[in-house]
């Protein structure tokens, strides 16, 4: 059976999905170690990527050489850039970009060298099922998440958002940063560190790759304002709860 490799950049963003897997068994690549499994009836592959683009971009090509996979998703948390993406919503993204990447005047400013694009897209099939999974969990968020918790961090009517995610190098936590990356890109919904490096990798492979991101902040001077306890009582329930009900819907058909 081919595995489904689930990956996130946070030790803290995966650790419930590894106590959901059946018949666990470690795998090392390289100086990573994986986790193997099944959930739903699936083959899955778990991965701790670590943070950044090198990083993510090493452990998909690795995650790929060694396996034979039918598609990867990333899951995580991100801060959120568009208007009315707010802490607690949930990001599908159709797109990708590195904001970081300048090779001109030898190439536009954002187009990745020697691939004549700036824009890598997901799968279209595989975003809509979890852009499906994740108006399921939203729509009902008592179910599986304390509502207390919720409130106190200031999340109401958390949303699902379809469209562009920055990627980059640097933890975006001031106004001033994000106010420019939305001048320079006006329809990025959210930016995080990992996602269009393995959007990269997965087009050199032909490899379907999706990505789902949990608000954490608004990517500005509050950006670290209960991070911690946020990746902990809400983004990990968060990810577990997506990923249960994607898998279960694939089982169903």
């Amino acid at each position: 059976m081919k595995p489904i490799v689930i990956m996130g950049a946070m030790q803290q963003e995966l650790a419930g999905l590894k106590q959901a897997l059946q018949g666990l068994h470690t795998v090392t690549l390289g100086s990573r170690q994986v986790t193997t499994g099944t959930w739903h009836g699936h083959a899955v592959v778990l991965a701790l990527s670590h943070i950044g683009k090198v990083a993510a971009a090493t452990t998909a090509t690795a995650l790929i050489e060694r396996f034979d996979v039918t598609e990867i998703v990333f899951t995580g948390v991100a801060g959120g850039l568009g208007a009315g993406v707010n802490v607690g919503d949930m990001v599908v993204a159709t797109e990708f970009l590195q904001h970081d990447m300048d090779a001109s005047p030898l190439f536009p400013q954002y187009e990745v060298p020697m691939y004549g694009r700036a824009h890598f897209p997901t799968d279209v099939r595989l975003t809509h099922s979890l852009h499906s999974a994740a108006q399921a969990i939203l729509k009902n968020p008592a179910q599986w998440m304390d509502m207390d918790v919720l409130r106190e961090l200031h999340v109401q009517s958390p949303q699902v958002h379809q469209g562009l995610v920055l990627s980059g190098d640097r933890f975006v936590a001031t106004s001033a940063e994000s106010k420019a990356l939305l001048q320079q890109q006006p329809k990025a919904m959210a930016v995080e560190m990992e996602g269009a490096a393995v959007a990269q990798v997965c087009l050199d492979y032909g490899v379907p790759f999706a990505a789902v991101r949990t608000i954490s902040d608004r990517a500005d001077d509050s950006a670290t304002t209960d991070f911690n306890r946020f990746i902990h009582e809400v983004a990990s329930r968060y990810t577990s709860a997506l990923m249960g009900t994607w898998l279960s819907q694939r089982t169903s058909g």
